[in-house]
């Protein structure tokens, strides 16, 4: 196992029962992106607009696991979250965010000639940083290598971050069912069902025990792609109430639409 993976506890057992909120944050915000963009790409699948809006927190467990990124399990060095991120300069740096947003619009241009649907993309890739931001505490590098760290520290505070993050979630799934309407009972369902499903994940992870180890960080944060995949597949189910129709037959390859 590689170093990154390895990690560490910085505080004594005995403090982790003393934090109210102990679980590790899956920050919800992000899915929302996904879901309002819809409204201004109707031509892009869900699951293509989740793809964007995690793109870095899908990449990051993959660069714990190679050792390349550093996560430290600290209980009690935020209100809402007990990971101190030593070192993500790859996939949350903000030039490197911006790289990867150009990247994954021109892949989608290149892909299939929609500029309009290629920017919301990038901009969805773009607002994971712009949302950390508003969260995280000090430990966003602007850049790799020396760089000041940004962050604006609303985990600091169980009830400004839950009521942030619920009113970016209850929008942004408001705004994807202004712009679709199901086809079947399966779109009504499946859409239900992640809608549910993501917020006992997120109710448990912010009340829950903080994770055994960064191992379990980056492999569970795999399973995120499952979410991209349930994102598709509700989209085969669902329509958009006016434009183009957005609903391919098979599920499409991971920067298409």
């Amino acid at each position: 196992m590689s170093d990154g993976a390895r990690g560490h506890k910085a505080t004594p057992a005995s403090n982790i029962r003393s934090s109210s909120v102990r679980g590790h944050t899956l920050f919800i915000g992000h899915f929302a992106v996904g879901f309002a963009a819809k409204a201004a790409a109707p031509r892009a699948s869900l699951g293509t607009l989740f793809l964007a809006a995690q793109f870095i927190d899908l990449l990051w467990p993959t660069l714990l696991l190679l050792g390349v990124e550093r996560v430290q399990i600290a209980p009690g060095i935020t209100r809402m979250t007990p990971l101190n991120f030593e070192h993500y300069p790859v996939s949350h740096s903000l030039v490197t965010v911006l790289g990867w947003g150009v990247g994954f619009a021109l892949v989608h241009q290149w892909q299939r000639r929609d500029w309009r649907t290629a920017t919301v993309l990038g901009l969805a890739v773009v607002s994971h940083w712009v949302l950390d931001l508003i969260v995280h505490r000090p430990d966003l590098p602007l850049w790799p290598g020396s760089s000041p760290m940004m962050g604006l520290g609303l985990w600091s505070s169980v009830h400004a971050t839950l009521a942030l993050e619920l009113t970016l979630f209850g929008f942004g799934v408001w705004l994807y069912l202004r712009a679709t309407k199901a086809r079947d009972a399966a779109g009504k369902w499946a859409l239900r069902g992640l809608v549910g499903f993501l917020l006992a994940v997120y109710f448990a992870s912010v009340f829950g025990e903080p994770p055994p180890s960064v191992a379990v960080i980056a492999w569970v944060g795999q399973t995120q792609w499952l979410l991209i995949a349930w994102g598709y597949w509700i989209d085969r189910h669902r329509e958009v109430r006016h434009g183009p129709p957005s609903n391919p037959e098979h599920m499409p390859t991971p920067f298409a639409s």
